[in-house]
């Protein structure tokens, strides 16, 4: 039987948080269709992975304004306004980080997030984060997920071997990548399920606390 893991590690943008850019642009765009076409054509989530690995959004931004000048406000407002397009904490997933803190059981996180975006966005969820020993972020790194160096860097500056921690994440990839590193892995879909694994590792109860 294999060991119970001693540590969670969490993804956070569709883990946690639901991240989702037009939470800030359908305030920008009144126009469904203009409001899918921009979100489609010009700030791609493509783009942005340029943030999550390092790049300056000052750079990104500007190259991405000569192509579409027309929509330079509109870029514009991407950084400074990004925390905009993180909502909520995902249903059932507050109970689940304050019943894992109750028990003790120590908390990191392992995200895709851009070095000039995250400190906004950590201070506003500090109620959350502050629960957690450290977050290894890919743009302070410049080492994104599924990258196996960024899986690497966190088991070390963690002081965990891969065996002691189960990883979550909403994408398969990045979750297979963690597995490849020696951790336990969860491909996250809902609360629910993750609740029920983590029973089954005996370190949550089986059924959500009442909140």
């Amino acid at each position: 039987m294999a060991a119970r893991p001693a540590a969670v590690v969490f993804d956070v943008g569709n883990v946690l948080y639901d991240w989702n850019p037009r939470f800030l642009y359908e305030r920008l765009i009144d126009d469904d269709r203009a409001l899918d076409a921009f979100l489609r054509d010009v700030c791609t989530k493509e783009w942005h992975f340029q943030h999550d690995a390092g790049r300056p959004f000052a750079e990104t931004s500007a190259e991405l304004s000569a192509l579409y000048p027309e929509h330079e406000a509109l870029i514009a407002a991407w950084g400074p306004r990004f925390t905009e397009q993180l909502g909520d904490m995902l249903p059932g997933m507050r109970a689940l980080v304050l019943e894992l803190d109750a028990a003790r059981v120590p908390l990191f996180a392992i995200t895709n997030f851009s070095h000039e975006f995250w400190p906004p966005f950590r201070a506003r969820e500090a109620v959350i984060f502050d629960r957690f020993r450290d977050i290894v972020v890919s743009g302070e790194e410049r080492l994104v997920k599924p990258d196996p160096a960024i899986y690497a860097l966190a088991l070390r500056r963690f002081g965990l071997a891969g065996p002691d921690a189960i990883f979550i994440d909403d994408r398969l990839d990045n979750a297979e990548a963690a597995r490849d590193a020696g951790m336990l892995a969860h491909h996250f879909t809902d609360a629910e399920r993750l609740r029920a694994e983590l029973a089954a590792l005996g370190l949550v109860g089986e059924m959500s606390p009442a909140v």
